[in-house]
């Protein structure tokens, strides 16, 4: 019988090997899955590269991360912003290392990752210093860089919803990066606000199919409440 539902955030972590290439779902705060974020911190899983589309609000979650001094790599789209003060002091402090990727590029290549596209052009960066010691190419009178797919080995993400089989659901704008991360994953693992019984879930409303899912766990009804930007 296929079960992939884990009792505690803790459990569902508790294989994360130091070094490991983590991607965390969310955007700002929306979607962001703070609980397996914790969870991971007590694990003490250490010299981790992190996937994200920020680094970071204030002190929570990937900001917390980031504290407590486990990510030596950070692979995101928007590492600053008004709050992102704990990533600043150590980028500035050269104690961790950034890779800047645009945002519809981070997306296409955790897609290619789970698509099994061996790379791509975009014109994103073309021209800039995003684009120096890349293969670029000129099609159509238009300049184009080759990016590789991005894959990981851990993503962790939110959902609203999920089956024991791992079929995920959504709630409007916290899907934003958690499809494509589970799609280049070795391993997702997804928090939900709520466990449904087998066909109780719209196949037709099915985001994250179960074959990308590899744990799941129920949120704590305590935490969304102190934190409902972050419970979708």
């Amino acid at each position: 019988m296929i079960d992939k539902l884990y009792g505690t955030a803790r459990d569902a972590v508790n294989e994360v090997p130091d070094g490991a290439t983590v991607a965390i779902g969310g955007f700002g705060g929306a979607g962001m899955p703070d609980e397996l974020i914790d969870a991971l911190i007590e694990h003490g899983a250490t010299d981790l590269t992190v996937v994200s589309n920020n680094a970071g609000n204030g002190e929570t979650g990937l900001a917390a991360l980031l504290k407590a001094r486990r990510v030596r790599k950070l692979v995101c789209s928007f590492p600053r912003q008004r709050d992102a003060h704990v990533f600043e002091a150590l980028y500035r402090a050269g104690k961790i290392e950034l890779e800047v990727v645009p945002q519809g590029t981070l997306a296409e290549r955790l897609r290619a990752a789970g698509s099994g596209i061996g790379a791509f052009y975009t014109p994103t960066g073309y021209g800039t210093l995003l684009a120096e010691g890349k293969e670029t190419r000129v099609i159509n009178e238009r300049g184009y860089v080759l990016e590789y797919p991005l894959h990981v080995d851990v993503a962790l993400i939110n959902a609203a919803a999920a089956d024991r089989w791992g079929n995920l659901v959504y709630n409007k704008t916290a899907r934003n990066f958690a499809p494509v991360m589970a799609m280049a994953a070795s391993q997702t693992v997804a928090a939900v606000a709520r466990v449904c019984e087998l066909g109780e879930l719209d196949p037709e409303a099915v985001v994250t199919p179960g074959i990308f899912v590899s744990r799941v766990v129920l949120r704590d009804s305590a935490a969304m409440q102190a934190n409902p930007m972050h419970a979708s």
